[in-house]
C-alpha cells in the first residue's frame, strides 16, 4: 500500500515542478544576457587597441547568439514586411544585423571602470517572455538602467527588445524611423539607409 507520507511528499514534489521550471527559465534568460555582457566588456577593454573592425569582429558572434535579429527586423519593419519578397527580407535581416553589431562596436569603444550588474531573477512578461533587468554602472558610479525582453525561440532564450531606463523601447524608436524610409523608397531604400549608417559608425 502507498503510505500517507509518500503521497504528501509526491504531492509536494509535483507542486514544486512549475516553480523549478520557471527558475530554470529565469536562469537561462539571464545567462543569455550575462554571456553577451561578458563579450561586450571584453570589447570595451580592448577599446582602441582592437579598433572598430576588431570590436565588430569580436561582437558579431555574440550579438547573433544573444539577439533574435530576424524577429527584431520583422517587428521593426512592421506591416510592410508581409508584402516584401524573400530576397528583400533576407537583405533587410543582413543589413539590420550589421547595423546592430556596428552600433555596439561604435558605442562601447573604451573602458574606464564601468561594470554591468544583472538581476539574477527575471520578471515574467506577456506570452511567456521575461524581462531581464540590468544596470550599466558608469565609472562615476551613476547607473544606467537597461532592461531586456527575452523570448524562448527554438529552445534558446534570445533578446527581442532593449528598454532604456526601463521604458524606452529600442524597436519602437527604430520602427518610427524605418517606417518613414520605407514609405519614401521601399525596402531598397531602407537597406541602403542601414548600410550608410554602418559606414558612418565605422568612420
Amino acid at each position: 500500500m502507498i503510505s500517507r507520507r509518500f503521497l504528501i511528499v509526491a504531492t509536494a514534489a509535483i507542486a514544486l515542478i512549475p516553480r523549478l521550471a520557471a527558475r530554470a527559465a529565469d536562469n537561462d534568460a539571464v545567462a543569455t544576457v550575462n554571456a553577451f555582457y561578458d563579450t561586450l566588456l571584453q570589447a570595451m577593454k580592448g577599446g582602441k587597441q582592437l579598433g572598430f573592425s576588431g570590436r565588430r569582429d569580436l561582437l558579431a558572434p555574440a550579438v547573433t547568439r544573444a539577439f533574435d535579429l530576424p524577429l527584431m527586423t520583422r517587428i521593426t519593419v512592421g506591416p510592410q514586411w508581409a508584402s516584401m519578397t524573400a530576397e528583400e527580407r533576407q537583405k533587410l535581416v543582413r543589413a539590420f544585423s550589421d547595423y546592430s553589431v556596428a552600433t555596439y562596436a561604435n558605442r562601447f569603444d573604451d573602458y574606464s571602470g564601468e561594470k554591468f550588474e544583472v538581476d539574477p531573477k527575471a520578471t515574467p512578461s506577456t506570452g511567456g517572455d521575461v524581462i531581464v533587468h540590468t544596470k550599466l554602472v558608469q565609472s562615476n558610479g551613476e547607473p544606467v538602467e537597461l532592461d531586456y525582453l527575452v523570448r524562448l525561440t527554438g529552445g534558446t532564450w534570445k533578446i527581442v527588445d532593449v528598454y532604456l531606463s526601463g521604458t524606452i523601447s529600442q524597436l519602437a524608436a527604430q520602427r518610427s524611423e524605418f517606417t518613414s524610409v520605407l514609405r519614401k523608397g521601399g525596402a531598397d531604400a531602407l537597406i541602403q539607409s542601414l548600410r550608410d549608417k554602418v559606414a558612418q559608425l565605422a568612420s
